[in-house]
């Protein structure tokens, strides 16, 4: 029976072929067998496939067990309620954008490739902390091989665009064929019906920097223009601070995340600290974050906020809302 590979599979074994590292190859393995027909005449070309799969996965665990880890520049430890990662071209604003929202310091300065590796800030927004991470800049035969893993990882993706500047068409295509190589597809667009299993679907907006320089809006448009349809755009001026106290609801809002406080019975919230679980979460979502034995021993839960009325009893798959009071009972 012959194997009838789709021209995606095929793509996916060329990128195996060129690999160079070993993520790389793994992901193009994982890549090829969610890709390949299911029937019998693919059955060895299964096997085959999941036995490089498990060799490659078995060669990363050794390694990591092995004690000296590679460094890897593309790896961001994830805190706070999400990660968005920054990119776009030289000197459109990236890190002072970074600055003026967290209380990171990278390095501003009026030339190209200030910054050189990834740097996390978090930012405060109400009750919790959003991580931005500024990154070198994206520009024709100067990209790091990093990024697009880092990209790919991202909760959310931020194109940081100068409006002023000359290129801007030219930045946009960069920063798409950045976005393509990450596999990463805008979730304000309609996802592409051929698109691949490992395709990730996640909030991209645009950041229009130096609107202070473009009282008309002139520019602006341009750059929206020049983005296509269904990129959220927000103008701000990193310096000036134009714009930067709209970001901030919306990078939390677009994260699609849900504050939860905790209550133990006969005590008060905790109203500061909340626990951050993505929208849909249940009540046993919630007690597997709590503590793992509650989990298995959660019975039902009383809810203030978006119960029908306060401290209403409900089971272990109720989903919570924004700003939900869940008091836990075993």
């Amino acid at each position: 029976m012959p194997a009838n590979l789709t021209p995606q599979y095929k793509e996916a074994e060329h990128r195996f072929r060129q690999a160079t590292t070993h993520e790389e190859k793994l992901d193009a393995l994982r890549e090829m067998l969610a890709l390949l027909p299911k029937h019998k005449g693919t059955e060895k070309i299964q096997a085959d496939l999941r036995r490089r799969l498990a060799k490659l996965e078995e060669e990363g665990d050794h390694a990591k067990r092995g004690g000296a880890q590679r460094f890897d520049p593309g790896h961001v430890r994830r805190e706070g309620a999400g990660q968005w990662v920054l990119i776009g071209p030289p000197n459109a604003g990236k890190s002072a954008l970074v600055r003026a929202l967290t209380h990171a310091h990278p390095e501003v300065a009026p030339y190209p490739f200030t910054t050189r590796a990834p740097l996390p800030g978090m930012m405060p927004f109400e009750d919790v902390q959003v991580q931005l991470v500024d990154t070198p800049a994206v520009a024709p035969n100067h990209t790091e091989p990093y990024l697009a893993n880092l990209v790919h990882a991202a909760d959310g993706v931020i194109l940081v665009l100068d409006v002023t500047a000359d290129d801007v068409e030219a930045s946009v295509k960069e920063l798409g064929a950045l976005l393509e190589r990450a596999r990463v597809w805008p979730a304000s667009r309609p996802s592409p019906h051929d698109a691949s299993p490992l395709l990730a679907v996640k909030p991209v907006i645009a950041a229009g920097n130096k609107c202070d320089l473009d009282p008309d809006g002139v520019f602006g448009s341009l750059a929206q223009e020049a983005l296509g349809g269904g990129i959220p755009f927000v103008s701000l001026s990193a310096e000036h601070g134009a714009g930067l106290e709209d970001l901030r609801p919306i990078l939390f809002r677009e994260l699609d995340r849900i504050r939860i406080y905790a209550k133990e019975p006969g005590k008060k919230p905790d109203m500061e600290k909340p626990f951050v679980l993505k929208r849909g979460a249940t009540v046993h979502d919630l007690a597997r974050i709590v503590h793992k034995e509650l989990a298995e021993r959660i019975k039902y839960a009383r809810i203030w906020g978006s119960a029908r009325f306060d401290g209403e009893q409900v089971n272990r798959d109720h989903a919570l809302a924004d700003r939900d009071v869940v008091e836990l009972h075993a």
